[in-house]
């Protein structure tokens, strides 16, 4: 296979991964609504499935398409490293300016992979009867909470 086909699949998957993921993102936020909100359109707590899977599964889902996005994206680098190289160095012409910029580049990506693995969720009990509903998706009981 040539270097040039190779572009042009990849490409060509990166874009289907970018609108799958989107796709998915607007389907859990505006048709697999969470459940307070479901109670409020459906007048009770209903279960809201599309093609078989709840709004979790379909999380993962967004999951999975957002990795292989990651590893297409790595190898779409790999493959334009050259021009990657040439247009930076153009761009920023001073070496010492260059090597300040990519270090802080690469500072930033590792932070914000590696952001997921130190923090730690509030963990707030819910209302009662309330599956495990967080505050976040229950604004009435947060307000009930702030009213005491």
């Amino acid at each position: 296979m040539t270097r040039s086909k190779l572009n042009l699949i990849t490409d060509g998957l990166m874009l289907l991964c970018m609108a799958a993921i989107a796709g998915i993102a607007l389907l859990i936020k505006f048709v697999l609504v969470p459940g307070y909100q479901r109670r409020e359109i459906y007048g009770r707590n209903v279960e809201l499935l599309f093609c078989g899977l709840g709004r979790h599964r379909w999380g993962t889902v967004h999951l999975y398409i957002g990795l292989i996005l990651i590893a297409l994206l790595v190898l779409h680098i790999v493959l334009h490293w050259a021009s990657i190289v040439a247009i930076f160095c153009k761009v920023i012409p001073n070496p010492l300016t260059r090597k300040v910029v990519a270090v802080a580049l690469i500072l930033v990506t590792a932070l914000l992979l590696a952001f997921p693995y130190f923090v730690r969720p509030k963990v707030l009990d819910g209302p009662p009867g309330s599956r495990g509903l967080r505050t976040c998706e229950a604004p009435q009981y947060q307000a009930r909470i702030d009213s005491r």
